[in-house]
């Protein structure tokens, strides 16, 4: 951390200038009308990867299914899956799951450590449920807060280096009481008024103390391109009932989704590896073109509707990243499985 004559006594003045913005100016979340573990635990594992206008609704939905962590451990995947939907990122409530499992039998961690030795909690969520719901001492450095101590103390480093220093820094400047409250001041300002582009500086509580005022921090990371992959789907349907298979392998694995190659398929191709698969009496809809984009990989997508004249079983109908297709009814899919987003817009082409 660079050094400066200033920065101890800025940083334990946070407490003193953030929490009264914080009463005055934080918003109205679901998550924050009580400090309950599993409450704050599931806001921040939704968080993670989720919008906060985006997360509200599912939020509310799922504390109604699934009250409590018991009711978490003891949830079929299925409907974990479904109750999920929407929120992408599925390795999230599979590890919500299997940890849910571990405090329904040992009762909830209360320091950030024993937190983060739970499946699926790192460094900032640790810090966050530990603070927020056990009055802990621990920070919770996220790119909100590193973008506002960034600023507010001119240290251009990269942030993967400032992480780890602002979480030191921080520890000592916790005041001896609404440890939580600092907790979510520091994120609060982060996304709302010390935003990435345009921050707010005049409606800043700590602008008199800013080296920055402005954006000129913290240095942009520059983020890998990401893995192009071209895909052809099939859509099977027979009547009332589309064919659906779970992905083995890669992102989305062990989710339901619509039979899948990895590679680009024109009619003519795709009409031929029908045939090779013993699959008869069918017609290729016109195909429809999607582009899904995960956060490391793309998929260029290219779908077929396959319309069937007769029942037909697609045992044969192999692919190395998904398991033969399965028929189910279209109204069963619609009620009780999970389609992550990257298939659920071929439904209306079925």
């Amino acid at each position: 951390m660079n050094d400066h004559p200033d920065r101890a006594a800025a940083l334990a003045d946070l407490p003193d200038l953030l929490l009264p913005w914080y009463d005055e100016h934080k918003r109205d979340l679901p998550w924050r009308k009580n400090t309950d573990p599993y409450r704050v635990w599931i806001s921040e594992i939704m968080l993670q990867q989720t919008r906060v206008e985006a997360a509200k609704e599912h939020y509310v939905r799922f504390l109604s299914a699934l009250p409590n962590v018991r009711a978490l451990a003891e949830c079929p995947e299925e409907r974990l899956f479904k109750l999920w939907e929407g929120l992408g990122y599925y390795s999230r409530a599979r590890n919500l799951q299997t940890a849910a499992k571990m405090v329904a039998e040992r009762g909830f961690p209360h320091t950030a450590k024993e937190w983060k030795a739970l499946p699926g909690i790192g460094d900032y969520t640790a810090g966050a449920i530990a603070s927020i719901a056990f009055e802990e001492p621990s920070p919770a450095v996220d790119g909100n807060v590193i973008r506002v101590l960034s600023r507010l103390l001119g240290d251009g480093r990269d942030q993967e280096t400032l992480k780890g220093a602002f979480a030191e820094a921080l520890r000592p400047a916790y005041p001896a009481a609404r440890r939580g409250d600092f907790t979510q001041s520091l994120m609060e300002l982060g996304a709302t008024v010390c935003t990435p582009a345009s921050p707010q500086c005049l409606l800043c509580p700590l602008l008199s103390r800013c080296e920055t005022r402005g954006d000129s921090l913290p240095q942009k990371r520059e983020k890998p391109p990401r893995k192009m992959t071209d895909a052809t789907l099939f859509l099977f349907r027979d009547g009332e009932r589309v064919a659906l298979c779970r992905r083995t392998q890669g992102v989305l694995r062990g989710m339901y989704g619509f039979f899948m190659l990895e590679q680009s398929m024109d009619a003519e191709q795709a009409a031929a590896f029908l045939r090779e698969a013993g699959v008869r009496g069918f017609s290729l809809g016109a195909p429809a073109a999607h582009r899904h984009v995960f956060s490391h990989v793309e998929w260029n997508m290219t779908a077929y509707p396959v319309l069937l004249s007769s029942p037909t079983d697609l045992a044969e109908v192999c692919s190395p990243v998904c398991t033969p297709p399965e028929w189910l009814d279209k109204q069963t899919v619609a009620r009780e499985i999970s389609l992550p987003s990257a298939f659920r817009w071929c439904l209306d082409l079925t």
